[in-house]
């Protein structure tokens, strides 16, 4: 794509940083809002500039309008979902436009590394809300990928990606057909070697199976089957060839279940939803990982000192000395907390040593009196 910061596309989405070849971030100027714009490379017989044929126009109306009758269907006030603003041809180019707040894609954030288990739990029960919305709008996502996934500056995970993913397939039938060889082969080169997006089967339940893919690429940080062409990774989706569910953890049972092969087998995503929030409710409390670093690194970086003898009692507070104190203590501190010196003299010494200074006295008497008699 050509072009950078202030372009405008389609008359209204002025781009705000210099695109990727097929990505652009932008601002929509009647609205103010960030969306982004996704875009497909259309074939010359489908795009107007290269053929004036009225028939080719129609064809490129025709995915543009199908692409939009599927955003105005979607229920655009589910908060973890993103909402499709619309599509327009331009360029040669089949543009897709969302929403898109400030955040990370999943694909951004397993760069750094998987996620831990009850982390991920926690972004799987947010999209298998939206899901469940989708699908109770009559609706299938069919795209949901780590690339289709924000996760916002809150933490919640949003999914995108649906006019997208209906433009990719609408594009694949158009050129391939309904069915057969064509589109597979038109559809893997649109696609790609993705896991969640080569389910056996479609609607609900394959998006389901392809939130299992999702879920147990964010605890592994890889999908559970290759990836490395369309033709190995689809013969591993139908031989059940993958990696064991286990390695998800607390996750795996939940997983093993959306994998299934058998449509009938899967949880749907309100299921999904309700087993997950099971799951988070009983989830260990969070460590503050940045918080016990820095102890550790303060302890390691300290001076080396004799350790003094850990005192009952003491130590516990201010309350806990003071109380250690009223008492006498047991060995411990006394007087710690008020300032107090401890005694200069032991007290098992006071009496032994009164006793002696009173007889030295009374023998320094007898000296006394026989001098002045004398």
């Amino acid at each position: 794509m050509r072009g950078g910061p202030g372009l405008l596309l389609a008359g209204r989405y002025r781009l705000t940083d210099r695109p990727e070849p097929l990505r652009a971030h932008a601002v929509d100027e009647r609205t103010g809002e960030s969306v982004l714009l996704s875009a497909l490379e259309l074939p010359g017989v489908l795009t107007v500039g290269q053929d004036p044929d009225e028939a080719a126009a129609a064809r490129a109306d025709r995915l543009v309008r199908r692409v939009a009758a599927v955003g105005s269907t979607a229920p655009v006030a589910h908060p973890r979902l993103l909402r499709g603003v619309g599509a327009f041809v331009e360029d040669d180019l089949l543009w897709t436009v969302e929403e898109r707040p400030a955040g990370w894609t999943v694909a951004e954030l397993l760069a750094e590394g998987p996620l831990p288990p009850y982390r991920a739990a926690e972004l799987a029960a947010d999209l298998a809300g939206a899901l469940r919305a989708l699908h109770a709008a009559g609706l299938t996502h069919g795209a949901l990928t780590a690339e289709s996934v924000l996760v916002c500056e809150d933490g919640a995970a949003m999914l995108g990606g649906l006019l997208a993913g209906v433009a990719e397939e609408a594009l694949a039938e158009e050129l391939g057909g309904p069915g057969g060889r064509q589109r597979y082969e038109v559809r893997a080169t649109l696609v790609g070697p993705v896991a969640e997006r080569w389910p056996l089967d479609g609607g609900p339940a394959g998006d389901c199976w392809a939130l299992g893919v999702l879920t147990q690429r964010l605890v592994t940080g890889r999908a559970p089957y290759p990836e490395r062409d369309v033709p190995e990774l689809v013969t591993a989706v139908r031989d059940g060839r993958r990696e064991p569910s286990v390695v998800c953890g607390p996750l795996g049972p939940l997983v093993e279940r959306l994998l299934q092969p058998d449509p009938v087998r899967r949880p749907t995503a309100e299921a999904v939803r309700g087993e997950l929030a099971e799951l988070l409710a009983g989830a260990p409390e969070p460590v503050d990982e940045e918080r016990a670093a820095a102890v550790v690194a303060l302890d390691q970086a300290a001076p080396a000192v004799p350790r003094q003898p850990r005192v009952r009692g003491g130590r516990a507070g201010r309350s806990g000395a003071r109380g250690s104190a009223r008492k006498g203590g047991d060995g411990g501190d006394f007087g710690a907390g008020n300032g107090a010196k401890p005694p200069r003299i032991p007290p098992s010494l006071l009496g032994p040593l009164l006793v002696g200074g009173v007889f030295v006295l009374l023998a320094l008497g007898i000296v006394a009196v026989v001098l002045f008699a004398g």
